[in-house]
């Protein structure tokens, strides 16, 4: 082949090159606006399963409230059932310092409510009997979510007593030895009724509501199924202990055969 030839050939490989990609190129731009209307479908069935979703919920939330409202009537037949609940809560519990916990057993029923269209926000009522700590007979906090989803809570103000106001402790306490001593309790659960200062992260309304509310039952029988544990536990280091002893026996008669078998060939 001539150089002529060659530099002509070579010069059509380019240009074929070329042409490929651009071709690919062409390609590759449809099969993105084609990836894009596809995704655009995709996004308007999940707004559709989303609203049909929030329907179901709405549905089913009403169906719940003679349920809930069953509930409460029973558990108001429990002493103590909700400070119990939230005394084994691991939560909860790390907001509860003893005085709290003492306010607490005056508290006779918790009840959520989330608004009709739930997604804009819930309430949670806290009944309370007569006590030595408060006026109020419910104590209530609203969490009120905009269209982004941010929260703005709203609480009742709580009418304390006078010298019992559970938010406003002092970091020190008298020791019986007349010495200062360092107040190790958290900050008190009822903060929660008064600071809104970080309204952006309500984990204690979030916890009571989809956490214990759903089932408090699970939470104030804590200690009575880790009781049940304990006790299949037990059960099964005796019968471990008694394997164990039957073994020893089974191996101390065998010894016994042994040397009585000894016994006899020596007398032989």
């Amino acid at each position: 082949m001539s150089a002529s030839a060659a530099k002509a050939s070579k010069k059509e490989l380019n240009s074929n090159h070329d042409g490929a990609d651009d071709t690919s190129e062409k390609e590759q731009q449809e099969a993105i606006e084609h990836i894009d209307e596809v995704q655009n479908e995709i996004d308007r069935l999940n707004e559709q399963a989303s609203e049909e979703i929030l329907k179901v919920e709405q549905k089913y939330n009403k169906l719940r409230q003679p349920f809930f409202q069953k509930r409460s009537e029973l558990i108001a037949k429990i002493p103590n059932f909700w400070v119990t609940t939230f005394v084994n809560h691991p939560q909860v519990s790390a907001l509860l310092g003893e005085e709290d916990e003492e306010a607490l057993h005056y508290l006779t029923r918790v009840e959520v409510t989330e608004f009709e269209d739930i997604k804009s926000g819930y309430r949670i009522d806290f009944y309370f009997d007569e006590n030595m700590y408060f006026e109020n007979k419910v104590l209530s906090k609203e969490i009120h979510l905009n269209e982004s989803g941010d929260p703005t809570p709203k609480s009742t103000e709580i009418k304390w007593k006078p010298g019992k106001d559970l938010t406003n402790r002092p970091s020190q306490t008298q020791s019986k030895a007349g010495k200062k001593r360092q107040h190790e309790e958290p900050e008190s659960f009822f903060t929660w009724f008064t600071d809104h200062s970080d309204s952006g992260a309500d984990e204690l309304g979030e916890v009571i509501k989809d956490d214990i509310w759903p089932n408090p039952l699970q939470y104030y029988l804590v200690p009575d199924m880790e009781d049940e544990e304990g006790e299949g536990e037990e059960e099964d280091d005796d019968e471990e202990g008694l394997e164990d002893i039957d073994e020893e026996g089974e191996e101390d008669g065998e010894e016994e055969e042994d040397d009585g078998e000894d016994d006899d060939g020596e007398d032989d």
